[in-house]
């Protein structure tokens, strides 16, 4: 009897701590059986220039989702559902015949319109719910596309800054939670309510929208004209790193990329694509001659069109030679025969530790998918042949943001930056998560060297192989590249090449750096100094206004001109204040006098800008 007694005081105890002490374990654990979560999804990050001009952000969309025990009849609920969603039956009865608490019917039912979504509404179907939900905007269409990727159907980054910055820029879903009974009845005496989401971080980028645009309008009229295989592009911040304007060709529109070839949208060539540079190479020769007291701007030197090493000849790009050069003409002809002098003076070892101080043969550590190292000589089997070789650009294999970092430290006092295009990362009350910054690598020349390279760049746009990128009213640096592709037997092409154009400006405070590379157009000569340097000169003449950089007419190199090749361009004379009378003719361009008055009032273009021989200067009368 006792021991009965006992027993039932501990199952009287046993009850009183179930009911007391694990109430909220158990209400916990009941609440979770009951409820069914209909996802809400409030949408990514966006993703905004360095202006905070929207690049990327998010559209409302709705999702159809399930809740499977509550639907009755599942053949008519899919037929009903597959009429509206224009798909196969069968593959919405598989969703329907799982047997989960929640489905989401995707990829059929995932991102409806919302005239589907209206559909669906007015059928009242039991146990089909539409979520809210988001997909990605992409209002531009192709911009930046392969630096921009895209996501999948739930969201995630793929490819692209939307991959590497996923963790910032994906959302925490909330929920709609509907509690039902084991078999999917609503429980009329338990209240649903909303879970609320959590949008993802929005990131700002060191892109110029503005930029970016114009870069793809000169990209798309490149294509058209000379019908290239690609075409790469890119601008950046030689102060900082910061990359301000990417383009390529072939584009593609992000929203569909499912269209397009992988190599399309998975290739960032200005970090994936290697290739032998060619003469835009000769900068990190030059410097490194420099910086080691091997040669001055002044000391001469024979060009013969060619030079005999190690038993080879090795030729001048000009065949009959150059004569006799001072070393500011050789980089300003871009004297293969000086590049080889210098080469030889600095040695392998000395030669080799200056390209792999400038960053070749290693990543540039930039916030993009798939850079590419290049490849090097290997430094103990070089010979002197090799040794030529690479001093002109050939042997070694450079990527075009390699060679951009190396521009930039030439002429930024010669300190090799990691390049980056992540500005900042923001919450939704706008607070500061991240922060990029100048990151210096380590100082490649001296301050001295880069100021004898920013004199001697823009020399050659003014004098040498780069005029066609002289610009007006801003004084650039420039190097061209002719590079030549490997043929079919291994040996070089001889139709088949890459025309770039490395440059910088201004040259009297370098702030950015622009390269701008075409493989094999056609229709056309393969010299880059005729083909690229003029769309190095468009370039800057669109993008130095947008990027708030000022002219400088009186401190500019003055051009050299070839009468039978360069547009000669002439400073307009100050009219303002003449009376009609006493306006001066020119010869150079001509006058278009507006108005009744007897005073010049105004002009345009404006005193002391260059205009184009045989253009037109507008000057207004009044009184």
């Amino acid at each position: 009897m006792l021991i009965a007694i006992i027993c039932f005081l501990m199952l009287v105890g046993r009850l009183i701590y179930i009911n007391i002490g694990m109430s909220d374990f158990i209400n916990k654990k009941a609440y979770e059986q009951w409820s069914r979560d209909i996802p809400i999804n409030s949408g990514r990050g966006k993703i905004y220039d360095r202006n905070g001009k929207l690049i990327v952000g998010n559209k409302r969309t709705l999702t159809v989702v399930s809740i499977n025990r509550q639907i009755k009849n599942k053949e008519a609920t899919a037929n009903s559902l597959s009429s509206v969603l224009k798909c196969d039956i069968n593959l919405i009865l598989k969703h329907l015949s799982k047997n989960v608490s929640v489905e989401i019917i995707k990829p059929e039912g995932r991102h409806i319109s919302v005239e589907d979504a209206s559909q669906i509404a007015r059928l009242n179907l039991d146990g089909i719910y539409l979520a809210t939900d988001a997909t990605r905007y992409y209002p531009y269409d192709d911009l930046l596309g392969q630096t921009l990727g895209f996501t999948n159907i739930d969201n995630e980054g793929l490819t692209g800054l939307e991959y590497i910055y996923n963790d910032y820029l994906k959302e925490n879903d909330g929920a709609l939670k509907i509690y039902t009974d084991a078999k999917g009845n609503k429980m009329d005496n338990m209240v649903s309510y909303y879970s609320g989401s959590t949008p993802g971080f929005d990131i700002y980028l060191s892109i110029d929208l503005d930029v970016c645009r114009i870069l793809d309008n000169i990209v798309k009229n490149a294509a058209l004209k000379y019908n290239p295989k690609t075409i790469i592009c890119g601008v950046s911040n030689v102060k900082t790193g910061q990359i301000v304007g990417i383009s390529q060709y072939p584009f593609y529109n992000i929203e569909n990329y499912k269209e397009y070839d992988q190599e399309i949208y998975n290739r960032n060539f200005l970090v994936w694509k290697s290739f032998e540079p060619g003469s835009t190479f000769k900068i990190v020769t030059y410097s490194a001659g420099l910086e080691e007291n091997k040669f001055n701007l002044n000391e001469h030197i024979n060009c013969t069109g060619g030079r005999t090493i190690g038993g080879s000849t090795m030729h001048c790009w000009k065949r009959k030679g150059h004569g006799s050069l001072s070393m500011l003409e050789v980089i300003e002809n871009s004297c293969n025969c000086g590049f080889m002098d210098i080469g030889s003076r600095l040695g392998i070892s000395t030669f080799m530790s200056y390209v792999k101080n400038y960053g070749f043969g290693q990543k540039t550590g930039i916030d993009l998918l798939g850079e590419a190292t290049g490849i090097l000589f290997n430094q103990n089997t070089m010979g002197p042949v090799d040794l030529a070789c690479a001093s002109f650009g050939q042997g070694n294999s450079t990527t075009p943001i390699q060679l951009m970092m190396a521009m930039s430290a030439c002429v930024n006092g010669g300190n090799l930056l990691t390049p980056y295009l992540l500005n900042k990362v923001t919450d939704a009350s706008n607070s500061l998560i991240y922060e990029g910054s100048t990151k210096i690598k380590r100082q490649v020349i001296s301050k001295k060297t880069s100021d004898i390279m920013r004199y001697s760049l823009e020399s050659v746009v003014a004098a040498g192989t780069s005029r066609g990128a002289y610009t007006n009213g801003y004084r650039v640096g420039a190097k061209t590249g002719t590079s030549q592709l490997k043929g079919e037997n291994g040996g070089y092409s001889h139709s088949n090449f890459i025309l770039s154009v490395l440059s910088a400006a201004p040259m009297n405070d370098p702030k950015y750096c622009v390269y701008f590379a075409i493989e094999e157009p056609q229709n056309t000569v393969q010299y880059a100094g005729v083909v690229v340097a003029p769309i190095i000169c468009e370039i800057y003449e669109q993008i130095l206004p947008v990027l708030s950089v000022k002219q400088d007419y009186e401190n500019a190199m003055a051009k050299e001109y070839r009468y039978y090749i360069d547009e000669k361009y002439y400073t307009v004379e100050d009219y303002i204040g003449l009376m009609k009378e006493a306006i001066p003719k020119n010869y150079y361009y001509k006058l278009l006098i507006i108005g009744e008055g007897n005073k010049v009032i105004d002009q345009a273009p404006s005193a002391g800008t260059l205009v184009k021989e045989g253009g037109t200067v507008i000057i207004y009368l009044g009184n």
